[in-house]
C-alpha cells in the first residue's frame, strides 16, 4: 500500500549535489558553471579557488559536496571524477522598493538561483 521508491536521478557511476537559494542572479552564476563543465574535478577545484568572482566560493562548496557524495555515498574513485553537468536554475525573486524623486518608487529585484553539479567517474 506504500508508494514505490523513486528511481535514482543519476547513473550508478555518478553523484550530484544541489544548492538552493544562492543569492545571485542565474546569469552570473551560469558564467561560473560554464567555466567548470567537462573539467577534471581537481582542475575544477583549482579554477573555482582562484576565480575572482564572489559567487565562485559558493560554487566551490557545491562541487566539494558533490565530490564528497561520490566518495562516501557511492564509493567512487575521486581521482577519476569529472564534472559531467553543472547547470543553474532560477529561484525566487525578492521584490523591494527604492525611493525615487518626486514621491515615486522604483522596483528593485533581488534574484536567487539554484545550482546542480553532477560528477561522474571516467571509465578508462
Amino acid at each position: 500500500m506504500s508508494k514505490s521508491k523513486d528511481a535514482r536521478r543519476v547513473a550508478a557511476n555518478e553523484a550530484l549535489a544541489v544548492c538552493h537559494s544562492i543569492r545571485t542572479s542565474p546569469r552570473k552564476l551560469n558564467l561560473v558553471a560554464q567555466s567548470i563543465r567537462g573539467l577534471n574535478v581537481s582542475k575544477a577545484v583549482a579554477e573555482l579557488s582562484f576565480s575572482k568572482k564572489r559567487i565562485a566560493k559558493v560554487a566551490l562548496a557545491v562541487l566539494q559536496s558533490a565530490i564528497a557524495n561520490a566518495e562516501n555515498n557511492h564509493q567512487l574513485n575521486i581521482d577519476k571524477l569529472v564534472v559531467k553537468e553543472a547547470y543553474v536554475g532560477k529561484g525566487l525573486v525578492m521584490k523591494r522598493m527604492h525611493a525615487r524623486g518626486r514621491g515615486r518608487g522604483a522596483r528593485v529585484l533581488k534574484p536567487f538561483s539554484n545550482m546542480t553539479i553532477v560528477v561522474a567517474e571516467r571509465g578508462e
